[in-house]
């Protein structure tokens, strides 16, 4: 199993996003619905939208049909769907993992330049200690001893992005119950939040707490990320569920999860509020943690 990371700007995720946007823009300069590309292409419309969604790779075959039903004769153009094609296929370092549907977010996440986090409940994964995700997963279902393992080992290569260069843009909101959910235990605890607080002085990683006064706020429910992308593909919301994932792209969806983004931003406490009240809690948990230690020596 490959544990290498790829460079910035190498996932296929990505790049079949990228072209996706490309064959989309084309088919559309033609005046052709998705139907009628498929018909004259002998592929079903299915394939066609899966191509422009980037959920399928394309062959060079599949790029030179597409090339000739819209037009496109620059040699420069058709090359580089062909490179973003055969770069669509390549395998990324966590498709030798078991992660389901979580696939197609690590491939995302892992070019992305910028995300802005929300979460009510957990500390998010960029953030989480190997004991606080095994925790975490413990009381999952189905999850083995094996992939448990095989789960926090993705998690902390994905760790890797906020140190890289250039490292990942980290922006997090979290709701003051993260804090004070009990997850594995005080000493878990502890060192989980002295983890953020550690991480929290990098300059790309922001933290900031909506505190308890703060009140009711429009993402209760919710938990998301924005995706941040400095090539042609969009930028994208996550919204995670009990029931699955929803990946938002269209402008109207991406405007309202920024502007809730914003919302909450202004009324959580500020990133050094936010840090001092992460120690304040951690220095709770340490309280719990010193007196068990001493008696566990008596």
């Amino acid at each position: 199993m490959a544990d290498a990371r790829r460079s910035p700007g190498s996932s296929p995720t990505v790049r079949r996003r990228e072209l996706g946007v490309l064959l989309r823009a084309l088919r559309t300069q033609q005046g052709l619905t998705v139907e009628q590309a498929a018909v004259e292409l002998e592929f079903s419309s299915s394939k066609v939208s899966r191509l422009e969604t980037g959920e399928r790779g394309a062959t060079a075959r599949d790029i030179r049909d597409l090339c000739d039903l819209y037009g496109v004769t620059d040699p420069a153009q058709r090359e580089r769907l062909l490179r973003l094609a055969a770069a669509g296929k390549r395998s990324g370092w966590w498709q030798g993992y078991e992660l389901d549907n979580f696939a197609k977010y690590v491939g995302l996440e892992e070019d992305a330049i910028a995300t802005k986090n929300f979460q009510s409940t957990t500390v998010p994964g960029l953030l989480q200690t190997a004991d606080y995700a095994r925790a975490m997963y413990e009381v999952g279902v189905g999850f083995s001893a094996e992939k448990i393992d095989e789960q926090i080992k993705v998690r902390l290569t994905r760790q890797e992005s906020l140190t890289r260069d250039p490292p990942l843009q980290f922006w997090t909101l979290l709701d003051e119950p993260v804090l004070h959910r009990l997850v594995g235990g005080y000493h878990v605890m502890w060192d989980q939040l002295q983890r953020m607080a550690e991480a929290a002085q990098r300059p790309n990683v922001t933290i900031q707490i909506i505190p308890f006064s703060a009140g009711a706020h429009p993402a209760m429910e919710s938990s998301f990320d924005i995706l941040e992308f400095s090539a042609a593909a969009p930028n994208l919301v996550y919204v995670e569920g009990l029931v699955g994932q929803m990946y938002l792209e269209r402008p109207q969806d991406l405007q309202r999860y920024e502007q809730v983004f914003e919302r909450l931003r202004d009324i959580a406490l500020s990133p050094q509020e936010s840090i001092e009240l992460i120690a304040e809690t951690a220095e709770r948990y340490h309280r719990e943690v010193v007196p068990a230690a001493y008696d566990a020596e008596q």
